[in-house]
């Protein structure tokens, strides 16, 4: 069985981010979804659980960050084309998360991000397929 990565997130407000993300493409999980938390699909291995903050509270005793002020995770996602990557962050935009920075292009790599709703970072990168194969 491959390994799977589960990334927790707390959010604020759960059905704003689910209408969030769903504008993005993304789907959900119904059987890990309550009034508390979501499951989001990313990949075949890749999910990621949006938590109210008195859920995510239950996992840690640690403060929560406030993700608008302070970083304390950043998501890179991988796209198939730079097209994509910008439309990943023009769909971001237009349900109401923000950009902290203009595109990199670094030739072999291009990527962008974008804020969610809680302020947490997306950054969506492509990476030239000749590159990865250099080693």
């Amino acid at each position: 069985m491959s390994t799977q990565i589960f990334v927790n997130l707390p959010v604020k407000n759960l059905n704003q981010s689910i209408e969030f993300f769903t504008q993005l493409g993304f789907g959900f999980n119904s059987q890990f979804t309550d009034e508390t938390a979501t499951c989001m699909i990313v990949s075949e291995n890749i999910f990621v659980m949006l938590l109210t903050h008195e859920k995510f509270k239950t996992f840690t005793p640690k403060e929560i960050c406030d993700a608008t002020k302070s970083t304390e995770v950043l998501v890179c996602l991988s796209s198939d084309s730079r097209e994509q990557v910008d439309e990943m962050i023009r769909k971001a935009v237009a349900a109401g998360g923000t950009t902290y920075n203009e595109p990199q292009d670094h030739g072999f790599m291009y990527g962008h991000g974008f804020a969610d709703l809680d302020g947490h970072i997306w950054e969506i990168i492509y990476i030239e397929p000749s590159a990865i194969n250099q080693g």
